[in-house]
């Protein structure tokens, strides 16, 4: 699944276009490389989001095409 897809259905961010603009900004780090919205999340990736001043930093524990909003936090693990 694409990076900014996984970003929306993960609801680590609000809206897709967002999630895009924040991969072409260089504040999303996928195993410490910025990486483009293209890029494929695999379990096992560690992101980091820098949105502002906060930082978020999450492991990929699954990657589902549609998530309801209980499920969605499964789909990651906060470090």
């Amino acid at each position: 699944m694409r990076l900014d897809k996984y970003l929306k259905v993960s609801r680590l961010v609000k809206r897709r276009t967002v999630a895009n603009e924040l991969c072409d900004a260089g504040h999303v780090e996928v195993n410490s490389k910025v990486q483009r919205a293209s890029y494929d999340v695999k379990p096992g990736d560690i992101i980091c989001l820098r949105i502002g001043s906060n930082e978020m930093k999450v492991r990929v524990e699954n990657v589902n095409e549609y998530s309801t909003k209980e499920s969605a936090s499964e789909m990651y693990t906060a470090l």
